[in-house]
Formats: structure tokens, C-alpha cells, sequence
């Protein structure tokens, strides 16, 4: 069948034993792919930076536990990066995992290390740009649900967070915490060389066959189901979410319709992401 002649969407059955199976059957460390050279351990960041890992993109936790599998006499980790960013604290973590490690940390930006990735980039021992490759800065950004004063509290939160990061990007590139969030506000973009010239970055390299470990562990094909995730009716994709159903009534229709809402205990959602 050609991938573009049109297949019925999968059920919601369907697409959770798919994603149950893909949980328990993903190589060991293919969150994140890690791979070995005599004493040189390889890492691929190619995800979104999120909390819950796996096909969501690559947590923390995942890190650690690839970081605690090396062996002992691994004296330099490559960590090659093409992320745009994510969850905040987690790439926080990342960077001090790394960090933690004996190993030199040598980072290659091989396409974009944005937002959070950026600053887990520029915490590396050395930070190589590969030819054509970017690095973006930026506040943090966030949502929260609940009263003013939640809004007044998630405001302070974020101008601390973006002051800590703007803190990691001066310790690399020199200047003021200060300075650095005033980039950020901006939204500064970085090209290879603008990122050497700008402190953040320590060369332009060219792509090395040493970055293509032939060992390294290749995810497959997402999902069949997903080609066609468009296809879904609204009722397919609220039991997929398990949202909730409430049965309400129009004021001039006794006839029932569903709508989805919040759950009633959420009353409050902070989301922080850079």
C-alpha cells in the first residue's frame, strides 16, 4: 500500500497497545542512543526535553540512568545535539548530570540546540558548532491556572528562572547575568560562528565520522497509526486522552451533548518550558 493512499484511523485500542508495546520493546538505550568507543562514550540529545521521556522526548531521568550505565573507564562523553528545548528543571538536571560526571563533556550542536538545550550546550567542557548549525537564547515561559495572585507568583517564578539561566550563559561567555537576560528577552538567534564570536560556543568543527558511532542504536518508524493521526473523529481522540465527559444541555435544545472539560481537581497548572 502506498503511504499516501488513505487507511481508516486506528482505534484508541489500537494506538495504546501500540504505545504499550513500543514502552517495553525500545532498546535499552535508545532513550537516549548511547554509544561506545574505547573510553568515549557517545549520546544523542535529538528530542524535545521533557519530563516524561520516552516518545514524548528525553527526560532527565533517562540521562541519568544512560550516564549511570557507562563504564567505569569512560573519560569523555560526546553529546551530540539537535533539540529545540523544553522542560526547564529537567534540562537543568541534564546539565548537572552531566557535569557530575568525571568524563570531558564535549558538546556538538549538529542542527539546533534552542531554548533549554541551549544552555545544557554552552554548560559542556567545550561546545563545538557543526557548519550550519544555530543556537537560540530566550525567557522562560510558563501558564498557570488560578487566581491573580497565582498570576502575580508564576511571574516571579519566571524572572527567577530566566535570571538562574542567564547566570549559566555568563559563566561560559563572560559578561553579566544581566546582560544575558537582556539576549534572552530579545530572543537571540546564533549562527556558528556568531556563537564562538559571542563567548557561547568554543569553535566551528566540521561533521566527523567520530560523531557516526556504528553501534549506535536507531529508533524505528514512530507508528503506522500516526501517519493518519489527522483521521481521528472527536470521540476517537477524547477516549484516547481519557478526557472527561459531561453531559450538558443547550438552553433551547433538551437534547444532550458531550463536551470535554477540565478535571475538577486541577484546579491549578503551571507549565515551565524554555
Amino acid at each position: 500500500m502506498s503511504r499516501h493512499t488513505k487507511k481508516p484511523p486506528a482505534s484508541s485500542a489500537e494506538v495504546r497497545a501500540f504505545l504499550a508495546n513500543r514502552a517495553t520493546t525500545r532498546p535499552t538505550n535508545s532513550e537516549p542512543n548511547v554509544a561506545l568507543a574505547g573510553t568515549t562514550a557517545t549520546i544523542r540529545l535529538y528530542d524535545p526535553i521533557d519530563s516524561w521521556g520516552g516518545w514524548w522526548g528525553m527526560s532527565a531521568a533517562e540521562v541519568a540512568d544512560a550516564v549511570d550505565k557507562l563504564p567505569a573507564d569512560v573519560t569523555e562523553i560526546r553529546l551530540l545535539i539537535n533539540s529545540p528545548g523544553g522542560d526547564v528543571f529537567d534540562g537543568v538536571a541534564i546539565t548537572n548530570i552531566l557535569g557530575a560526571h568525571p568524563a570531558r563533556i564535549v558538546a556538538v550542536v549538529q542542527g539546533i540546540a534552542a531554548s533549554a538545550a541551549s544552555f545544557i550546550a554552552t554548560s559542556a567542557d567545550e561546545l563545538v558548532m557543526n557548519p550550519g548549525s544555530m543556537l537560540m537564547i530566550h525567557d522562560a515561559s510558563g501558564g498557570v491556572w488560578g487566581w491573580a495572585d497565582d498570576m502575580r507568583q508564576m511571574a516571579v517564578l519566571l524572572d527567577q528562572i530566566s535570571d538562574n539561566i542567564a547566570g549559566m550563559y555568563a559563566v561560559k561567555a563572560g559578561g553579566t547575568a544581566a546582560e544575558w537576560r537582556e539576549r534572552m528577552l530579545a530572543e537571540t538567534w546564533y549562527t556558528a560562528d556568531e556563537a564562538v564570536a559571542a563567548g557561547l560556543a568554543d569553535s566551528v568543527g566540521a561533521a566527523s565520522t567520530a560523531d557516526a558511532p556504528a553501534d549506535a542504536q536507531v529508533d524505528d518508524d514512530p507508528s503506522p497509526f500516526f501517519d493518519n493521526r489527522f483521521s481521528m473523529t472527536a470521540a476517537q481522540a477524547r477516549e484516547f486522552l481519557n478526557l472527561p465527559k459531561i453531559e450538558v444541555h443547550q438552553d433551547n435544545d433538551d437534547a444532550p451533548r458531550v463536551e470535554s472539560r477540565p478535571r475538577p481537581n486541577a484546579a491549578r497548572l503551571a507549565l515551565l518550558n524554555l
